[in-house]
C-alpha cells in the first residue's frame, strides 16, 4: 500500500548514456541487448495501452475483495493469480484473461495459519512467487512486533502457512535503522536460471530506503538454498544484492519486479501526491552482483500515465496474456485500498515499436 533526477553512475563499458530526452522518457542509458519481454524500441518510444478493465469489488459469495498487490499470470492455463494485501490474507484465481471481456472470478483462497506455523493476526502480503505446489509471499511490515516484515510459505492448495522466515538483522525496527513502517518488502521475484544452478533463487526489494540508508537507494534481498537443501521444505538463505536508485523527487517507492531474458529488472515506480495525484513509471535496471551492496541507476524510465494508464494505485506487475497478433504483453494491476473514489483495475501493455527495431529484434 502507498504511505500516503537521480545521479547516473552507469559502467561506461556495458551502457551507452544518451542523456535526456523528451517525456514520457525519463533519463539516460540503454543497453545493446535485445529483450525477452516487451520494451520500446528505440529506446525514446513509449508504452501502448491495449485494454483496460475494472475487476469487482465482492466475490460471488459477497464477500469484499480488493487491495491487489502483485499478480502472477500463467500462459499455460491463461489463470491469473491476485495476491491481495488485506490484513486477512488472501489470493484469488481469475481465468480467462486471454479471452474477452472479463476475466472469472474462480477461486478464493484465505492465507491462515498452518499446523505448525501461526500467521499473525494482521498481514500485508505485497509480493507473490509460485514455486511448485507453494505459495512464497512478501509480508511488508510496521516496526511493531504483531506486524513483522516476513517471507512466507504457503501451501498452494490450502492456503495454510507452512513456514515464516524473518528478514536479517539490517532489514529489521532498531534504533535508527530497518525497514520504515509500511515501507517494504513489497516486491517478490523468481529470478532465471541464468547459471543452471539446480536451486531457485528469490528477489525481494524493499519499498524505499531503509532508515540507515541514503535515500532513494531501495535495497535488494537475495534468498537462495544451498546445495543439497530441498525448496519445498528448507528456507533459504538471505544475502545482499545491491540497491536500485529511486527518481531524486520525495515520495517515488518500487512496487513490483519483473526480470528480462537477459538479467536486467523491470521496475515499476510509483509516487502520490495529495490530494488524488498519481505517478506511474516503468525503469529498467541493471541487476546488481550477488554479495554486493552498491547502488545502480535505471537505464531508463517511462512515464505511463502520459501513454494512457488511468491514474491509481498500481501495484502488481507480470507478463500478461500474448495479443490476437502474437505480441507479448504486460498485465498491470491496482490496488484500491477498498476506498470508494479508487478500483481495482487490470491493464495490458504492449511497447512501441519501430519498422527501424525489427532487425534487433
Amino acid at each position: 500500500m502507498p504511505d500516503n533526477g537521480h545521479a547516473m553512475r552507469a559502467d561506461p563499458l556495458r551502457f551507452l548514456v544518451i542523456g535526456l530526452l523528451a517525456f514520457p522518457l525519463v533519463v539516460l542509458a540503454i543497453p545493446a541487448a535485445t529483450f525477452g519481454l516487451p520494451l520500446p524500441c528505440p529506446a525514446q518510444g513509449s508504452w501502448l495501452v491495449q485494454r483496460q478493465l475494472t475487476l469487482p469489488r465482492r466475490s460471488h459469495a459477497g464477500e469484499a475483495i480488493g487491495g491487489f498487490s502483485a499478480a502472477h499470470y500463467d500462459r499455460t492455463s491463461d489463470n491469473l493469480l491476485l495476491l491481495s494485501d488485506l490484513p486477512s490474507g488472501m489470493v484469488l484465481r481469475w481465468g480467462g484473461l486471454g479471452r474477452y471481456p472479463a476475466p472469472e472470478l474462480q477461486r478464493l483462497t484465505p492465507l491462515r495459519s498452518g499446523p505448525h506455523q501461526v500467521l499473525p493476526a494482521a498481514m500485508d502480503g505485497e509480493g507473490l512467487v509460485v514455486l511448485g505446489n507453494q505459495w512464497w509471499v512478501a509480508s511488508e511490515g510496521r516496526r511493531s512486533r504483531d506486524r513483522p516484515p516476513q517471507l512466507l510459505r504457503f501451501d498452494a492448495s490450502s492456503g495454510k502457512l507452512l513456514s515464516a522466515i524473518e528478514l536479517p538483522a539490517d532489514w529489521q525496527p532498531g534504533d535508527g535503522q530497518g525497514l520504515a513502517s509500511n515501507a517494504g518488502p513489497e516486491s517478490l521475484l523468481l529470478l532465471s536460471d541464468r547459471n543452471h544452478s539446480q536451486q531457485p533463487v528469490l528477489l525481494m526489494a524493499a519499498e524505499q530506503a531503509l532508515l540507515q540508508d541514503p535515500a532513494h537507494e531501495v535495497r535488494l534481498l537475495r534468498w537462495q538454498w544451498p546445495a543439497g537443501a530441498d525448496p519445498a521444505r528448507d528456507a533459504p538463505r538471505p544475502q545482499p544484492q545491491g540497491a536500485l536508485l529511486l527518481p531524486r523527487q520525495e515520495g517515488w517507492g518500487l512496487t513490483d519486479l519483473l526480470q528480462t531474458e537477459t538479467g536486467q529488472l523491470l521496475g515499476l515506480l510509483r509516487r502520490f501526491k495529495p490530494p488524488d495525484r498519481w505517478q506511474i513509471r516503468l525503469a529498467l535496471y541493471p541487476l546488481p552482483p550477488p554479495g554486493t551492496t552498491d547502488s545502480v541507476p535505471s537505464l531508463v524510465e517511462w512515464d505511463l500515465i502520459a501513454a494512457g494508464l488511468a491514474p491509481d494505485n498500481w501495484e502488481g506487475l507480470t507478463k500478461g496474456p500474448p495479443l490476437t497478433d502474437g505480441r507479448t504483453t504486460l498485465l498491470l494491476v491496482s490496488d484500491d485500498n477498498l476506498n470508494p473514489l479508487q478500483a481495482n483495475r487490470l491493464a495490458l501493455l504492449t511497447e512501441e515499436h519501430s519498422v527501424s527495431c525489427s532487425d534487433k529484434r
